[in-house]
C-alpha cells in the first residue's frame, strides 16, 4: 500500500519544523519553523477532513528530535497456534499483544509486559522476529513515522490479565485467523510469524 504524497510530504514537513524548534534559539528562525508546522497541519487538514486547528494541537505536543515512534508485539506459539486478543478501540478485531515502548524500558521487558497485561501469559521474549518500517508493510495510513518490533516468546505460564483495551486471548490455527486489526497486524505480518515458527533457523527480517 503506497503511501500519497501529501502524507509524506506533510510528515517531513512536520518533523523538521519540530527538530528545528528544538535546537534552535533564534526567534527569526524559530518563527519559520512554526509557519512550517502551521503549512503541515494545514495540508494534513486540507486532505483528511478535519480542523487544522486540532491537528496542530497534535503538532504542537510533539517535542525534541523528530524520531520514528516505536511499537512492540509479541508472538506467542502453543503447538501450532498463535496468540491474539481483541482489540476493544477497533471494533473487536483483533491483533498480537503489544504497545507502545515506555521511556527506559527495555523491548524485551516491555514485550514481556504488554503479554502479561493484555493477554494474561507469562513469557520470555527469546527472539527479534522483524523490524518493520510500518509505513512499508500494508497497514492503514498513519502520520506519525512507526517502527514496528516483534518478538518471538516461550509461553512459561498464565497468570490474571488487567487489559484496559483488549479482551479475548486466544490461539488460533493459521487456517483460523480471524480479521484483524490492520493498523496493528497485517495478515502477511502473520504469515511471516507462521514460517518463523516453522522455521526457527531464519533470521531477523528489517525494514
Amino acid at each position: 500500500m503506497n503511501e500519497p504524497k501529501w502524507l509524506k510530504w506533510s510528515r517531513k514537513i512536520q518533523a523538521l519544523s519540530q527538530s528545528g524548534l528544538h535546537y534552535s534559539d533564534n526567534e527569526f528562525d524559530r518563527e519559520r519553523y512554526h509557519e512550517l508546522s502551521d503549512l503541515a497541519a494545514e495540508m494534513a487538514a486540507e486532505e483528511c477532513g478535519m480542523a487544522g486547528e486540532e491537528i496542530k494541537v497534535v503538532f504542537d505536543a510533539q517535542e525534541g528530535y523528530a524520531t520514528p515512534r516505536v511499537d512492540i508485539r509479541g508472538v506467542v506459539f502453543k503447538n501450532d497456534s498463535i496468540l491474539l486478543v481483541r482489540e476493544l478501540m477497533d471494533g473487536g478485531r483483533w491483533t498480537l499483544p503489544g504497545g507502545w515502548v515506555d521511556v527506559d524500558e527495555p523491548p524485551s521487558l516491555a514485550v514481556e509486559r504488554e503479554l502479561q497485561e493484555e493477554a494474561g501469559v507469562i513469557a520470555r521474549a527469546k527472539k527479534l522476529l522483524a523490524v518493520y518500517d510500518r509505513n512499508l508493510h500494508g497497514h492503514p495510513y498513519y502520520y506519525f513515522h512507526i517502527y514496528k518490533l516483534f518478538f518471538l516468546c516461550d509461553l512459561l505460564g498464565e497468570t490474571v490479565a488487567s487489559p484496559l483495551e483488549t479482551s479475548s486471548p486466544t490461539f488460533f490455527r493459521e487456517t483460523e485467523i480471524p480479521e484483524l486489526s490492520l493498523g496493528r497486524v497485517t495478515p502477511e505480518e502473520i504469515t511471516r510469524f507462521f514460517e518463523h515458527h516453522r522455521n526457527p533457523s531464519l533470521p531477523t527480517d528489517f525494514d
